[in-house]
């Protein structure tokens, strides 16, 4: 049984694969700044609804991509990922991006769950200490008004949100893509087995070398290249939850994207070339993000559709190799269609 006058330990170490208890509101809490962050990470009224229930460790976020200035890998001390916790965004305005959340290791403790209890159930009574019921509107107050980055007055348009997405660059360092040691913790996590590891470091490797001797345009692996013209061609499909699509293959979908590999704004990015061809439920609609930059709402002129469990991969964007953030890929209605 944990001894609640004892200290906190904030480092855990913890591995992919392990289980851990989030711990109660109160305790959570305490630990934050008054706004609402720990290290700069702030904890967001969403994950209010996770306390005191047990998850198993998705992978061990010690590194991360920086999605608002760079693009390049950013290095974050003592948190993880658990394995299907994404933001919902009712605090935010209804954001729809879906994000995977992440969990210092101050806000978890180690468990060991009931071999019959499913993820996300409290499973406190397998670790000896005492279940905590927890009112998810607990703490809802305080933390809601660490959502708004400034006043909350005027209009939707002028709101200015405040997320773990628009403070991840605050609350990481900058790390170096060749950096070695991050890529042990990769595998001494157990973000990435060995074979895996293997195969994308080649990969990694052989577009080093092409970035830096080939002249011209360098055929990086795997190869896209964008063949419309500026004004980039769209279908409407009207798709929606719950209905199955294929993606279509590469050599199709490029004649939908222009040099830079956009298509109406949008990247088509090499991260979803390897689930071109394949078969995928319809998760969302998505029309509405913040902009991670700003923390501004946009409202998208062309709707996008994410896909079920189809998520960026990190093993081969550049500089930022095995980054276990997996954002959802935004896809085109005229990168998809419908399977019947």
């Amino acid at each position: 049984m944990e001894d609640a006058g004892a200290p906190v330990n904030y480092e855990l170490g913890l591995r992919a694969g392990e289980w851990v208890e989030v711990r109660s509101a109160e305790e959570i809490l305490s630990s934050l700044d008054d706004q609402g962050c720990l290290d700069s990470l702030p904890f967001m009224p969403e994950m209010l609804q996770f306390c005191g229930k047990a998850f198993r460790v998705f992978k061990v976020a010690h590194k991360t991509c920086d999605t608002i200035e760079t693009y390049k890998g950013r290095r974050m001390t003592s948190a993880v990922h658990l394995d299907g916790l994404r933001c919902n965004g009712n605090a935010h305005g209804g954001c729809q991006a879906a994000c995977l959340l992440f969990w210092k290791e101050a806000w978890l403790k180690r468990t060991i769950p009931e071999q019959s209890a499913p993820p996300g159930v409290n499973s406190s009574s397998a670790a000896g200490s005492q279940a905590i019921a927890v009112d998810p509107s607990r703490g809802f107050e305080k933390l809601q008004g660490t959502t708004l980055a400034l006043s909350a007055g005027g209009a939707e348009s002028e709101k200015r949100y405040s997320c773990q997405a628009t403070e991840v660059v605050r609350a990481t360092s900058p790390l170096a893509w060749w950096a070695p040691g991050q890529y042990f913790q990769d595998l001494a996590s157990g973000n990435v087995g060995l074979l895996h590891f293997v195969r994308y470091v080649v990969i990694a490797a052989f577009n080093v070398v092409m970035r830096l001797h080939w002249r011209g345009r360098p055929r990086m692996f795997p190869y896209v290249r964008g063949l419309a013209g500026e004004k980039t061609p769209t279908a409407i499909l009207d798709l929606q939850p719950g209905e199955l699509v294929r993606v279509r293959s590469r050599d199709e979908i490029m004649p939908t994207i222009n040099a830079r590999q956009r298509n109406r704004g949008l990247w088509f990015d090499v991260e979803m070339v390897p689930y071109c061809g394949k078969t995928f439920k319809v998760l969302q609609r998505v029309d509405r993000i913040i902009n991670e930059k700003t923390g501004a709402m946009m409202k998208l002129p062309n709707p996008c559709i994410i896909l079920d469990r189809v998520t960026c991969s990190g093993c081969l964007s550049q500089d930022r190799l095995f980054c276990p953030r997996s954002i959802y890929l935004y896809w085109r209605e005229i990168w998809l269609e419908r399977v019947e």
